[in-house]
């Protein structure tokens, strides 16, 4: 705008041209110049490049437009190229609705220089926001980072005079009050997953009652510590409390294979027992059903069977003495009779007459 001005400034200061004493210089026929019709063709190209200008414009793909006509709210525009009335008659606001965007509580991102080689670094140095009391009264230091997305990019515009402080508010309060209700060990330790997720829940439930198209994604703790004064005490607790843990763990896993093994042994010693006492059993009732066949035979042929027992018996005895020899009454030498093992391995020592 500033540039069309000035060329029209300066094409008034050229149709003006010199003037006589009287007035304008006039041509020989009385006729004025026509330098005031050139500096309208020149204001009306100037406006047509003008209304053409204003007349387009484009929507990235991870934007959304809302297009307003004398102020009030006409549609709202995907991307792409579209077109509007010129002349400041539709005016159009650009809203990252696909983007990801950041809120950070407790320090800030920034990187050390304008290189793409550059890393991102995290100055901190803000205890208004991250020194917070807990439920115990102990003092620790939170930081943590809200990440949410524009889902309604009118109720965003619109819906609320300031809307991405309202979130800071909300949420500096929400996980004030959330890590006020949890001891200090359970904020340092266990309970940052579930600060989190606690926290994300209730800042997304506020912001559907404000109605101000934030859709929260989530929140993540970045570091959750003592103050600095008080942190070699807490490192020194930590440190008995991982030893204790460790203890803990150890003779948990003594204990875990000690007792299985016990509940082994046991159990094979109560297997072998009954085991045993089954083979007596089923033994003795052999015995007994063997002692019932020999006596009902015994008492069919008494002579017949003893013999044969005695034979049996002999059967038995025998194989497991050496030689034996059968003499007569008043000899001296005997007379083998019977050589029932292997003289070479088992020599002839002892005499057993009849």
């Amino acid at each position: 705008m500033s540039d069309a001005r000035d060329i029209i400034e300066q094409l008034l200061k050229r149709s003006r041209g010199p003037r006589g004493p009287n007035g304008p210089r006039t041509t020989p026929t009385g006729a004025p110049s026509l330098s005031w019709r050139a500096v309208l063709i020149g204001i009306g190209i100037l406006a047509a490049i003008w209304a053409t200008a204003s007349s387009f414009y484009t929507v990235q793909p991870e934007e959304r437009a809302v297009v307003k006509r004398f102020g009030r709210v006409t549609g709202i525009a995907d991307n792409g190229w579209h077109a509007k009335l010129p002349f400041g008659i539709d005016r159009v606001q650009i809203v990252a609705t696909e983007r990801v965007l950041k809120q950070e509580f407790g320090f800030r991102t920034e990187r050390a220089d304008q290189s793409d080689r550059a890393r991102t670094q995290f100055a901190g140095g803000y205890p208004n926001e991250s020194l917070m009391l807990t439920g115990d009264l102990n003092i620790i230091q939170v930081e943590w980072v809200v990440q949410y997305r524009i889902d309604d990019p009118v109720k965003y515009l619109y819906g609320m005079r300031e809307p991405t402080k309202t979130l800071r508010d909300l949420s500096e309060s929400v996980m004030r009050r959330i890590v006020g209700n949890r001891i200090g060990s359970v904020v340092l330790t266990v309970g940052r997953i579930e600060i989190a997720n606690a926290a994300r829940d209730e800042i997304q439930d506020a912001m559907t009652r404000y109605d101000n198209g934030i859709k929260i994604i989530t929140v993540q703790l970045q570091d959750v510590i003592p103050p600095l004064r008080v942190q070699p005490a807490f490192n020194e607790v930590n440190e008995s409390r991982q030893q204790l843990e460790k203890q803990v763990n150890d003779a948990t896993k003594s204990a875990n294979e000690a007792i299985p093994r016990a509940e082994g042994t046991a159990k094979r010693t109560i297997a072998e027992a009954e085991g045993y006492a089954t083979e007596r059993v089923n033994r003795a009732r052999g015995d007994v059903a063997r002692f019932s066949a020999v006596l009902a035979e015994y008492k069919r042929a008494p002579e017949v069977t003893r013999s044969r027992l005695y034979l049996e018996a002999l059967n038995q005895v025998l194989p497991k003495i050496g030689s034996i020899v059968v003499t007569q009454d008043g000899q001296t030498s005997p007379l083998p009779l019977l050589n029932l093992r292997d003289a070479q391995r088992f020599p002839q020592k002892s005499e057993a007459t009849r």
